[in-house]
Order: structure tokens, then C-alpha cells, then sequence
């Protein structure tokens, strides 16, 4: 039946007819489990001429020609053809294979042979009907293009666009090795509460939301540093976790408002120790899974073989003019405004310069950059530099015009922490985390600590554009019906 005029509720009805069909001819729609030899790759790769084989997937192209069938079939590795034979499987079973669609999950039972094209195909001796698609698949020919569909319906982009699914098994893959990276460095991977009473360790706004069994306020966690830090006080000195946190805050190409991180504390290491770990740990994911140090986008290539260190000053000064630290309030005010950046005249000196480093050089940092030695009132969790209090002793990893990494010299003195975080607070003193103040009153050790924005790690490693390419599900307004 010629379906390409059909509507949407009309595609429909004819499959439920077909799943009918199927069903007088004793194929269940919504089936049984079905026993596979493996998944494509594998059989493919184990392939020998006129070996059985069991195997599912999804239909995705189907071509009759006659008395036989073509058909490709799709599963998480890749497709492989099928080819069903009239007079080897039989009248009935050939018939009742006229009424699957396209998008339906099949088992097949038959044995390799390949075609005169060369490709391996199996010869279908029996098959199985395992789920029905009462909907139709994206065009074979052009995918899915519409990109508000591709990310609100992602398993159709999934099924429709295999270079998805190569984003995706990437991030899959670096993730893996993240955790076998840090196990063989002797960290601990640990859960921190992702509800918490005080949301502690970033500046950023929370979700906020309602623990009616204990009638109190509680927030999704800003990030999981605190309590990371209460366990170095408890005794653990490598740790680690890879966390969702929540960030009450816009949407762009480079936020989603759930975002995953990954936090790490070395007690007795430093800002140095986490810059030699966070260089070895990207070169060893390049390698290892993406094949290359040549990384990022076509138009921002990447060298991981090209890093450098830089102090955060010095690249003002580069921007803003040598003389941009002698200027008054006033002064730099202008020398921002003149640089294109949207500044007011209320704002303090270390505002307006961090709006400059955010809007005019950090986008312009493509290869490997620590910047290094950042104003104390940006970082109220680290320590302070040993010549110079008003700087503190930190790095600001920055690839591909992105922040990717923070690290610390963490700030380990209860005493120089609670005045930080007071005057981080102002006159809200209910944003203190008191328990953690208490916490390293017990005494934690010097440690090094860092954070690393996975999605972007991502981005950067597989040249992704948006980080909504990276994240399978990511944040969407509502859709207006």
C-alpha cells in the first residue's frame, strides 16, 4: 500500500491494522524476550560463512523483490542485512512478513552468507515479531532535521542520526575512563547529599523545593564541595564524585540549569597537584578515547599537546592596557565600556574587571590555558597566595574559549574561612553552612581540589557546538500546545 500521502492518524490506523494482521497470523505485537548470540558488531566481527546465528533490532529499510525480501536491521552498535527467502521459511511466515512496518523490533534465527556485493548477510530461517512501531520512524533519506524535535524527542534522534549516537557512546566512554583514570590514581568515588538544607559551595542560584516529612525548606545541591571537604576532615584523603547539580540560573549554548560535574579532593596536594592531574587525565581521554589531541570544532580546532600558564592580571593587562590597574574606579569603567562591555557605575572594581576577562579574552583562550593567581573575592574557598592576600592560589582551566576546570590550593584555616563566607553572605547569615565551619574546626588537611564541568569536557573532546548536544535530555521550555 502507497502510504506517502498518508496522514499522521492515518499511518497510524494502518499499522494498527497490520498489528492485527500479524496477530490473526499469530505473531504477538508486544512479544517475548528474545535470546541473542550478541549484539551486531560483535556477530559481525565473529562472522563465518554459513555459521547460525540468532539476533534482533529494529527494521529501518525493507526492500521486496518478489519472492524475497532485503531488509536492514538496527541495534545500539550499528545495522546488518537480513535477507528471508519465500521458499525457505515458508508461505505463511513470508506472507505474514508483508505486514511489518518500518521502526518494528524483530528476532531473527538464519546463518551467515555473504552477497555478491559483498556485504555479510544472514539467511533468515525463522523469524519473530518483538514490538510493534505504531508510529512512523523520521524520513530514511533525511533524518531528523528539526532541531527542537531532535533534542524533546532524542530517541528519534538516536535512531535518525548515527553521528548522535557517536556523541553520545563518546560520553559514555568518558566517563568510563574518568573513573578508571582516578581509580588507578587511588581515589575514592563517594554520594554527597543532593538535597541539602544550605546550598554551600559555588555562587549560584538554587532550586528550592519542600521536605514535608521534616516541614522544612530544603535545595538541590550547587555543588557537592562541602561535604567532599567534611570527609577529608573525616579522614579520607582522595575522593571524588561525579554529581548532577542544579543551577537556578538561564539557558545557553554553554548552560543547562542540571549539569553533571566532577569534584576531586587530595588531601596533602595543592593547585599544583591538580594541575599535573587534570592535564594527565584530558590527555589520557583524548587518547585513549577519542583516538586524537586534536580535538574541538572545525572552526576552533583544539592542540591538547599545546598548554600554557598564565596569570589572570596579565591577561587584563594584554585586553585592557598596561596602565588598567592604575586607573581609578572611573577609569576602569571607561577602559570597559571602550572594550564593548555592558558595565554599571555601581559596580566595584573587581566586577568590572571580571566582566572584561569573561567577555573579551576568555572566549579567545582555544588551546590549554591555566590562568592562574585570580582576585581573592572571586574564589572565597581557596587560600590566599603566599606573597600576595589579595590574589589566591588557584587555576581557572579555560579550552576551547570555555571554562572547563577550576582548582584549588584549598583554603583549610576555620578562622579566615567563616570571615569569607560571612562576607560572602552579607547580612544573610542564614546562607552559612555552620556545620562545615564546625567541621574544619576539626581540622582538615592541606589539600588540593578541583571541578570539572563534564558536559563541556565533552563538548570540547567531541566538538560539539551546543551543550545541549551533550546531554541526552537536556532542559526545554514547555511547549506551547
Amino acid at each position: 500500500m502507497d502510504t506517502e500521502n498518508l496522514s499522521p492518524n492515518d499511518l497510524r490506523q494502518q499499522r494498527i491494522e497490520n498489528m492485527h494482521k500479524l496477530e490473526e497470523a499469530g505473531y504477538a505485537a508486544f512479544g517475548r524476550a528474545f535470546e541473542r548470540d550478541g549484539r551486531f558488531s560483535e556477530l559481525t566481527e565473529a562472522f563465518e560463512d554459513g555459521k547460525k546465528v540468532s539476533l534482533a533490532g529494529r527494521m529501518m529499510t525493507c526492500r521486496e523483490m518478489g519472492k524475497s525480501v532485503f531488509a536492514h536491521l538496527q541495534d545500539s552498535t550499528g545495522r546488518l542485512q537480513v535477507y528471508l527467502k519465500k521458499n525457505d521459511i515458508g508461505e505463511d511466515a513470508f506472507n505474514a512478513f508483508k505486514y511489518t512496518d518500518l521502526g518494528d523490533h524483530i528476532g531473527i534465527t538464519g546463518t551467515w552468507f555473504t552477497t555478491r556485493t559483498g556485504e555479510k548477510t544472514v539467511k533468515v530461517e525463522e523469524w519473530t515479531l518483538l514490538s510493534k512501531s505504531l508510529l512512523p520512524l523520521p524520513d530514511k533519506w533525511d533524518g531528523l532535521q528539526d532541531v527542537e524535535t531532535r533534542y524533546r524527542q532524542r530517541y528519534l534522534d538516536l535512531i535518525s542520526n548515527p553521528e548522535v549516537r557517536k556523541v553520545f557512546d563518546a560520553r559514555i566512554a568518558i566517563l568510563r575512563e574518568i573513573r578508571s583514570f582516578l581509580g588507578a590514581q587511588k581515589f575514592d568515588e563517594v554520594e554527597t547529599p543532593m538535597m541539602q538544607s544550605i546550598p554551600g559551595g559555588a555562587a549560584a542560584t538554587p532550586f528550592q523545593t519542600r521536605y514535608n516529612a521534616l516541614s522544612m525548606d530544603m535545595f538541590l545541591r550547587i555543588a557537592p564541595e562541602l561535604y567532599l571537604k567534611r570527609l577529608l576532615v573525616g579522614g579520607f584523603d582522595r575522593v571524588y564524585e561525579l554529581n548532577r547539580n542544579f543551577r537556578n540560573e538561564g539557558l545557553s549554548r554553554n548552560h543547562n540549569p542540571e549539569f553533571t560535574m566532577l569534584e576531586i579532593y587530595e588531601a596533602y596536594g595543592n593547585r599544583e597537584s591538580m594541575q599535573t592531574l587534570i592535564h594527565d587525565m584530558i590527555v589520557h581521554l583524548a587518547d585513549t578515547v577519542i583516538g586524537s589531541r586534536q580535538v574541538g570544532t572545525e572552526s576552533e580546532p583544539v592542540n591538547l599537546d599545546n598548554w600554557r600558564a598564565v596569570d589572570y592580571d596579565d591577561l587584563i593587562k594584554e585586553r585592557a592596557g598596561d596602565d588598567y590597574f592604575e586607573l581609578d574606579t572611573a577609569g576602569k569603567l571607561e577602559r570597559a565600556i571602550s572594550l564593548g562591555c555592558k558595565v554599571d557605575s555601581g559596580w566595584a572594581e573587581g566586577e568590572v574587571t571580571q566582566e572584561i576577562f569573561e567577555k573579551c579574552i576568555e572566549k579567545t583562550l582555544i588551546d590549554p590555558t591555566f590562568v592562574m593567581r585570580l582576585p581573592a573575592e572571586l574564589v572565597p574557598l581557596a587560600k590566599p597566595c603566599a606573597d600576595d592576600a589579595s590574589k589566591v592560589d588557584v587555576f581557572e582551566l579555560i579550552i576551547g574559549g570555555k571554562e572547563i576546570a577550576p582548582g584549588y590550593n584549598e583554603l583549610n584555616d576555620p578562622l579566615l574561612q567563616r570571615q569569607r563566607l560571612e562576607d560572602q553572605a552579607g547580612e544573610d547569615a542564614m546562607k552559612m553552612d555552620n556545620d562545615f565551619l564546625i567541621a574544619l574546626e576539626h581540622g582538615m588537611p592541606p589539600a588540593g581540589g578541583m571541578g570539572v564541568g563534564i558536559d563541556r569536557l565533552v563538548m570540547m573532546l567531541t566538538g560539539s557546538e551546543a551543550i545541549r548536544d551533550v546531554i541526552l535530555f537536556p532542559q526545554m521550555k514547555k511547549r506551547a500546545h
